[in-house]
This record gives structure tokens, sequence and C-alpha cells, in this order.
């Protein structure tokens, strides 16, 4: 992976991020092992209160639990119970909501366990393909690798089109709910891919990742500016999200296979004109929802939300003489997201905390930023 340059040590950068890492193992991920889990489901609630307690469960979704699984995945070694907690989030996967019936994964289940939705939806089985590669590599159990191979069988074979894309939602029986693909599912679908490559050679993956990539240059990117839409290019009412331009470039640089890709060049190109329209000055917020012919004055949407800011700290890392901006967003993070009892999710244009619920779905976001940190500090 490459690393933007910086001095060899800034003891500032070291210090905060050990105290934010600290925050997340003490206060966060504790969370979900105390009051955010459901003892008699085997699955976390879908988000907490500011008092840490559920909310008034509505439904389980499979994303929700994958999310969480890959938290508990990438927490093996370092927090106590991390892997029994895993292995209790793989087995809840299968059991509420794999479609023994039609295979894949409903999209979610009520609280009692009954499936719910039952569409199959690209997003879910991205997420499932994501951290069962993670889950995988950390256990090498036989049966964790069948799901992933599943996952991947289902992906080629059911939400595949011509173009190298793939359908957004299909119904139970599999049969067009004609979607068509939109950015989001796609962009977990590429990070689902990578995460497969780095855990084993697989020649069909890359293939179907290089033509997703190839897919997504043609389809979904302006030209002129480079910007990634949210739906293909034509769409009615079509916008860009700067938290999404953010993940895709950490995910084209830091991987050899992409780094040379059209799409790639693309959202390298789009960086400065994303941070120049998606960025407030003064605090380092990040704009949720731009239009192409909109300015930094008129954006669509100017909820600031914790997972944009966690994705824009971890493109930084990858670019060139940044270290000045990593701290800074670092210390945006913190000192606007994180508190004592856990993280703000959502301020409104002002700057006000407009979301006090933590949903489960969060730490993954923030699990993934810190790991961009170490690779960038180590």
């Amino acid at each position: 992976m490459p690393h933007a340059s910086r001095s060899a040590s800034q003891p500032e950068l070291t210090a905060l991020f050990a105290s934010v890492q600290q925050h997340f193992q003490d206060v966060i991920v504790p969370l979900w092992q105390g009051p955010g889990w459901n003892t008699d489901m085997a699955l976390p609630y879908e988000a907490l209160d500011a008092e840490h307690q559920p909310l008034p469960s509505q439904r389980y979704r499979a994303m929700a639990c994958a999310r969480q699984l890959y938290l508990f995945s990438s927490l093996i070694g370092q927090v106590p119970a991390a892997e029994a907690r895993a292995a209790a989030l793989f087995r809840s996967l299968q059991q509420h909501f794999h479609d023994a019936e039609h295979g894949g994964w409903f999209y979610s289940i009520d609280p009692q366990g009954a499936p719910l939705d039952q569409r199959k939806d690209l997003y879910t089985h991205a997420f499932i393909l994501f951290a069962c590669a993670h889950y995988w590599d950390k256990v090498r159990e036989p049966l964790v690798e069948s799901v992933l191979n599943a996952a991947l069988e289902v992906v080629a074979q059911r939400f595949a089109t011509d173009d190298g894309l793939y359908e957004a939602c299909l119904d139970r029986d599999w049969s067009s709910l004609k979607t068509g693909p939109l950015q989001n599912p796609l962009m977990h679908l590429a990070e689902a891919f990578l995460a497969t490559l780095s855990v084993r050679e697989d020649i069909a993956v890359q293939h179907s990742l290089l033509a997703l990539c190839a897919g997504m240059q043609k389809k979904f990117v302006v030209p002129q500016e480079g910007v990634l839409m949210e739906k293909p290019l034509g769409a009615v009412d079509n916008w860009f999200e700067p938290g999404h331009q953010f993940e895709w470039y950490f995910l084209l640089e830091s991987s050899s296979l992409l780094r040379d890709s059209k799409l790639h060049r693309s959202l390298s190109r789009a960086f400065s004109y994303t941070e120049q329209l998606g960025v407030v000055e003064h605090n380092g917020a990040v704009r949720a929802m731009l239009d192409l012919e909109s300015d930094a004055r008129r954006p669509r949407d100017s909820t600031q939300r914790i997972w944009a800011q966690a994705e824009y700290l971890r493109a930084l890392t990858l670019r060139p003489d940044s270290e000045a901006a990593v701290l800074r967003q670092l210390q945006a993070l913190q000192q606007r997201f994180l508190h004592a009892g856990g993280w703000y999710e959502c301020r409104d244009e002002e700057g006000e905390v407009s979301r006090k619920d933590m949903p489960s779905t969060t730490p993954y976001h923030l699990a993934t930023c810190y790991r961009g940190l170490v690779e960038y500090l180590g």
C-alpha cells in the first residue's frame, strides 16, 4: 500500500490516535458486547440511544449482522471474547437470514425472527462477502470459506449484468425488480472483492473486480469533473456524495491492482474538486450530498455524518504530503463526533447534533478508518 509522505514521527498525531483507539476499545466496542447485544436473538440491536438503551426493535438486517461480524473479526486477538462474538454472528447470519429455498440472504427479519423484507439486495450480499473474507482470514474454518464461496456464486450468477456491473436489488426468487445498478452497492462489492483477494488468490474475482471498475468508469463517472454519481449517468434526479468519493478513492489507491485504472485516475483528479465543494473549510466537516451544478454555498444536503468524516480521514492517509491534513481531520473526528458515551451519528448544517442514536453499523466505518491510520503510522 502506498504511504503519503510524512516526517519520521509526529508525536502529536501518534498520541491523538492512541487516545482515539483507546476510546474505540474502551467505549464503543463494549456497547456492542453489552447493551447492544440481543442475547435471545444472538444479534446486535439496530441502534442504541444516548443512554445506551436499545431502540425499540422493528427489524434486524443481515447487513448490520455482517458489519458486526467484520468488526469482531477485526478484533480477534485484541479484544477478549471477540472470537466468540464473531462465531455467534456468523451462525446468526446463516440461521436468521439465509434463504434455504431460493439461496442467498434476506434483507431483514422482524423482531421475532421471521423473514420481513425478503428481497435480495446487492448491498447486503456485498457485506456478507466482505465480512466472511475477513472472518475466514482469522479462523480458516472450511464452513466460513464455503459461505464466502456461496456469496461469490450468488453475486456472479444472480446479480451480474452484461456490462461488468450488477443489479442493485432482486426479488426473493431472483426475479427482476428493474432497479439497475446503483453506486453504493457496487462500491461495497468492490470492497468485498478486494477483501477476498487480500486473503486468497482468485482469478475469477480479480477479473470481476476489474470489469466492475471499468463499468463504473463508463456508466457513473462524469468525464469533465471525474466525480462518481450515485445513479448511472443520464438518470433523473442524480447527485454525488463526497463521503463515497473519498471511500472509492481509498479503495482504488490502496490496491496495486486498481491503482492505475481509469477509475483511479478519475477519482484522483476529482479529489481536490470534491474537497472544495464537499468539505467545510473552517471545521473540516464533510457535506452529505451535492448536485453537480451546485457550489459549496448550495449543497443538496449539508448533514455532517460520522461515516463520511471517517472516510475522508482514511482517504487523506493515502494523499501526498498529508500529515497536517490527517492530524486536522483526526482532531475534527474526535472533537466533533466522539464523546465519553460513544459517538454522535450526525450534525446538521449549523453543527448541532441532529442524531443522538448510535447505529450498530457505524463501528465498521470507524474500524476501517482506524485500520488505515495504523497503516499510515506504521
